[in-house]
Formats: C-alpha cells, sequence, structure tokens
C-alpha cells in the first residue's frame, strides 16, 4: 500500500469520526473508534494465524453465509478447542473466540442486532483477563459501553454502536489490514484528534515533526555522532510517553531489528491504553515493550526503584515530551531521593528540572538523551538555576535546541529540546537557534524535512553557522552565570548594511542638480504665460 493509500485510509475514518460523533466529545469517541480500530487488528491477525495453524480444517465457507470460518470450526470441532487454544497463546499470546472477533461483531451491527453491545461488553472483559498475555489487562477500562453519552437507553447506545461500527467496517474494507497500515491509519488519528482537542493533546500527542528530532537525535552514536546511527539500542525509555508515538518513531529510525526492548511510562490511565494498543497496531510484540501505569516523579515502578548503581536499569537511549511547567509537590522524603538529592529539588511551580532529573538518572553512560522543556528552565533563577548550574559544570548539557513558536497542539510558546550525555566529548555547548525556520499554518506552524534535516545536521557535525548556530566555550557560559537563554549566545538581529558616504553624497548633488533644472524649466513656461516665475533653491 502506497503512503497516499495509508493516508486516505486515516481520512476515511477521521471523516466517519466527525459524521457519527454528534454532540460527543472528540475525546470520548477517539476512545471508541480507536478501540473498534483496534480490535480490527488483533482479529485480523488472529485469523491469519490460526488459518497456518489449522491448514485443511480451515475450511473457507460462502461469503454470503456471513460467517467467519472460525466459527465453522469451533462448532463442527468442540473437543479441539482447548488444544488449539493452547497453541494459539503460544503462538500469539492472546485468544479471540468467533464471536469477539471483528468479522463477528460487524456483522452483529449490519444486521441491527440488539445483542451487538452485550457482546461487545463480554468481548472486551474476555480479551482482557482472558487472553493470557498481562498487555492485555484494563485494556478497555476506559471505554464505557453504557455511557449516556452513546444514548438514554440500552436500546439507543445499541443502534448507535450499530451504526459506528457498520461505517467503520465499510470504511476500511477496501484498504490492507496488515499492522503498517493500520498503525498509521491510528497515529493519524491520534493526530487528528489531539488537533481537536487544544491543551489537553499536549497529554497524549507529540507532533511527529518533532518526535523525529529526538529519534534521530538519540539513535547517533552518543561519543561521535558524526559517525552515524547506531546499530542496535538495547533499551529506549520515555518516561511520560503518552500515546507512544514518540517511542515509535525512535523504532522507526533503526527499524524493528535496531531496538531490544521499549520502555514507557504514563500515568494517565486512558493514554496508558492508547499506547498499549499503538504499540501492537504497529507490530511491536508484547514481549517487546513494557508500558507502565504510574507517577514518573513519584518513580512509583519497581524496576527503577533500585538504587544500588550495580542493579540500576540503564537505557541507552531517553526521550521525552513531559508536561510544561507541572505544579507538583517536592516533599521532604524527596530530598533524599537517589534521583534528586546531588542536584536539589525543582520548585513546586515547574517541575521541569525533576522530569528531566528522573530521566537523566536512568541514562547510560554512553547514551543520549533528548528532552522537550520550556525555556524558562534555560534562564530561571532559584532551584532551577541550582540545577542547571550542576549539570553544566558535569559536562551533562550538551546542547540546546530553540525551536519556532506555534508548533504543539498545547501551547503556543516557542520550546527548546535539551540534550543530555553522562561522558560527553566536546568541552562547550552546542546552541542551536532553529526558530525563524518553519512553514507558517493557519492553526499551527510546521516544521518542513529540510528544517529538520538542517536541525540534525547541525547537531550530528556540531556546525556553526551565523545566526543559527555556535559552540560556546564553558568559560563563556561561567561569565554568564550559567545562564542558557539562546540570545544571549547566538545574535539573531541583521547586521546593518554598510553606508558609502561618497555614494549618497554623489546621489545628493545630482538630486539638487535635477531640481535647479526642473525650476529653471518651470520658470520657462510661466514667463511663457506671463507669470511671475519660481524662486529658485
Amino acid at each position: 500500500m502506497t503512503k497516499e493509500d495509508q493516508q486516505q485510509l486515516g481520512k476515511t475514518l477521521w471523516n466517519i469520526a466527525n459524521d457519527l460523533r454528534g454532540a460527543m466529545n472528540a475525546d470520548d469517541f477517539r476512545d471508541y473508534m480507536l478501540s473498534f480500530l483496534f480490535l480490527r487488528y488483533l482479529s485480523d491477525n488472529y485469523e491469519k494465524t490460526a488459518k497456518r495453524e489449522l491448514g485443511r480444517d480451515y475450511r473457507e465457507i460462502a461469503a454470503d453465509e456471513r460467517r467467519i470460518p472460525l466459527s465453522v470450526w469451533y462448532e463442527e470441532n468442540s473437543e479441539d478447542i482447548p488444544a488449539f487454544e493452547k497453541q494459539m497463546r503460544r503462538k500469539m499470546h492472546y485468544v479471540i473466540k468467533p464471536e469477539f472477533m471483528w468479522n463477528s461483531i460487524a456483522e452483529l451491527a449490519r444486521t441491527q442486532k440488539s445483542e451487538l453491545l452485550s457482546t461487545l461488553q463480554k468481548g472486551f472483559k474476555y480479551i482482557e483477563n482472558e487472553s493470557f498475555s498481562s498487555t492485555f489487562n484494563g485494556l478497555f477500562s476506559e471505554i464505557n459501553l453504557d455511557s449516556e453519552k452513546l444514548g438514554k437507553d440500552y436500546e439507543t447506545r445499541n443502534k448507535k454502536l450499530c451504526t459506528i461500527i457498520t461505517k467503520i467496517a465499510e470504511g476500511i474494507a477496501q484498504f490492507s489490514t496488515d499492522s503498517d497500515v493500520l498503525g498509521d491509519a491510528y497515529e493519524y488519528l491520534i493526530g487528528q484528534f489531539a488537533a481537536g482537542s487544544g491543551k489537553k493533546a499536549g497529554e497524549f500527542y507529540t507532533p511527529q515533526q518533532i518526535s523525529t528530532i529526538l529519534s534521530r537525535i538519540v539513535t547517533l552514536d552518543g561519543q561521535e555522532p558524526k559517525t552515524g546511527k547506531k546499530k542496535k539500542l538495547n533499551k529506549v525509555f520515555d518516561f511520560a510517553c503518552g500515546s507512544g508515538s514518540l517511542l515509535l518513531n525512535v523504532r522507526h529510525q533503526l527499524g524493528k531489528d535496531g531496538i531490544g526492548k521499549i520502555y514507557g511510562q504514563e500515568l494517565n490511565i486512558t493514554t496508558y491504553n492508547l499506547a498499549r494498543m499503538n504499540m501492537l497496531l504497529h507490530g511491536v510484540k508484547d514481549s517487546e515493550f513494557e508500558i507502565h501505569h504510574g507517577d514518573s516523579l513519584l518513580n512509583d515502578w519497581d524496576m527503577l526503584a533500585e538504587e544500588n548503581p550495580s542493579k540500576k536499569i540503564t537505557f541507552d537511549a531517553v526521550v521525552a515530551n513531559p508536561p510544561f511547567s507541572f505544579r507538583w509537590t517536592p516533599t521532604d522524603a524527596l530530598k533524599e531521593d537517589f534521583r534528586f538529592k546531588s542536584y536539589g529539588l525543582a520548585p513546586k511551580s515547574a517541575a521541569d528540572f525533576s522530569f528531566l532529573l528522573h530521566g537523566f538518572h536512568f541514562l547510560a553512560q554512553e547514551g543520549t538523551m533528548a528532552i522537550i522543556l520550556p525555556h524558562g528552565v534555560l534562564f530561571r533563577g532559584g532551584a532551577e538555576a541550582k540545577i542547571r548550574t550542576k549539570l553544566l559544570k558535569d559536562g551533562n548539557i550538551d546542547t540546546v535546541i530553540g525551536l519556532p513558536a506555534n508548533l504543539f497542539f498545547s501551547t503556543g510558546i516557542p520550546v527548546s529540546i535539551l540534550v543530555l550525555k553522562k561522558c560527553k566529548k566536546p568541552d562547550d555547548v552546542l546552541f542551536i537557534n532553529a526558530s525563524e525556520y518553519f512553514e507558517k499554518g493557519k492553526r499551527q506552524n510546521q516544521l518542513l524535512p529540510e528544517n529538520i534535516d538542517k536541525i540534525v545536521d547541525t547537531y550530528q557535525f556540531r556546525k556553526e553557522e551565523d545566526r543559527y548556530s555556535r559552540r560556546v566555550p564553558m568559560e563563556e557560559i561561567e561569565k554568564n552565570d550559567y545562564n542558557l537563554n539562546i540570545s544571549r549566545y547566538i545574535s539573531t538581529a541583521l547586521p546593518e548594511k554598510e553606508i558609502d558616504l561618497d555614494e549618497v553624497n554623489k546621489e545628493l548633488v545630482d538630486l539638487e542638480k535635477k531640481i535647479v533644472d526642473a525650476v529653471e524649466r518651470h520658470n520657462e513656461f510661466l514667463e511663457e504665460l506671463g507669470k511671475p516665475g519660481v524662486p529658485r533653491v
């Protein structure tokens, strides 16, 4: 399938969403829409594997029967079902009963069956609780099929679901159903819903253009970026992963065999579920990722709670787009937390540096961390200045990148990317001022491919360019009290044009001569008319 077809599938589904959600909030409808798309993916993958496993016993049936072949096999081979499902758990890590598979659900919707809603409820619970893989636990917990937003009574809700599912089934019938295609459609829909969610979108979505910058940076060799991409990253971490798009972008940069395992953490339960679905829809096996539902600031993930350096887990790449200037509660206990005690705590008005220190603590010695933060972290004083100063003195801040304003759905302010390393070679900080390189849009500004390439190329080869990038020695940063405000180091003012005084004088002399000639000619006309002339200048 071409890229155009993939985009068309996304647009088809988005049009269905717009037509059907009615008065329902876009965020609520998003969860239904994406869950049904995910069920389609699980079902298709399951049916393909079942066909291979059953071989000749998997009997194709006439299209007009409107049943799936697996349901026929279940009816004819009831004694063999336990062995078959055991094998499918081993192969697929999950099981779906024929009556809960997408085509069965779509047929109930098409024929307006009254049991659609109850069947869906049973199906979601079965996938969550009986499918074997812990990846599915609570996966549909935020999908409330009894919600009055769908309708005031069972019959109305059932009818609404029949319409939604039938339209989705018709919309995607003409498209391929492999994981890349459905995964891209899922990602497109997340982006479209984010665009309509305004500030709330910052909770779950990093625009792809910005994800690409971070991903391309952390996949380059940490010690010698100019040598190109690493062949493999064993562990990649995003501690505020949202819907997982940033982690998937890192995977895309190196290919599926270039990443050992993906780790993510997300506090919002709905977004946590979106991230798990997003991973699976992009063909990431449940053994290849681990997403934790919890609070990164409190570090409540047992896997990360180990303080012993010899046992501590570290990551080859850390990426993040945490909530900007998030208000938090720095407690006495957190002062002694192994992530913060060498630096001090970020102020309660802005947890930006607490998020940064959390991710940085788990960065491997030769790894790279790229994090999106508001510009305030570059220059604010107090506790933040203390943290920033220590990171600089320790040689941990490698690059500061200033981005254009209005790139995000959640805020119009310009933001920065900080690149950090435990062991960096250059004894300077690279500043990149990319704030003026973008395409202006009606709602959001856009970074064009060439803008992204310029940023990454400048980072990779540590290039210097007037009004764009500069390598600043630590002595100069120290003289500026460890303030990292980009405008202190890169002037964006255009140089004044040099004025050639001799040339200006010549022009003035020429102008004066023209004035004298014009007055004399004018007076000649007045004299012919018998009128007094104009005095000469």
